[in-house]
């Protein structure tokens, strides 16, 4: 009979890969991805810019950002649980970028 506890007891006998990895290939991407982590949400700045310098939100939808708002909250959720930095930082810094984008888009749309 499967049980509930079935799936954490298979995940603590995994082994765990070595970090920093042999490979130096997998090695430059754990590294690098902190940096991606940073540099994705930084793609929001010219909307952010052009909404608060303009003064103006035409063509931004306020739906789609508070979708893509409560898309990070589940993978920020999930990045906790899992302890894993990249994806707490990077869906940190969504949900501060996707919250001015919002906030913008009803003071100005």
């Amino acid at each position: 009979m499967f049980h509930a506890h079935h799936h954490l007891h298979k995940r603590k006998r995994k082994s765990l890969r070595k970090y920093p990895h042999p490979n130096k290939w997998i090695r430059f991407l754990d590294h690098s991805i902190l940096v991606i982590a940073v540099i994705g949400p930084l793609m929001n700045l010219p909307q952010i810019l052009k909404i608060y310098l303009n003064h103006s939100a035409a063509g931004v939808s306020a739906l789609t950002f508070s979708l893509l708002f409560v898309i990070s909250i589940v993978w920020l959720i999930y990045g906790v649980v899992h302890q894993e930095k990249p994806i707490i930082a990077s869906s940190s810094l969504w949900l501060v970028s996707h919250a001015f984008v919002i906030a913008g888009a009803i003071m100005y749309g």
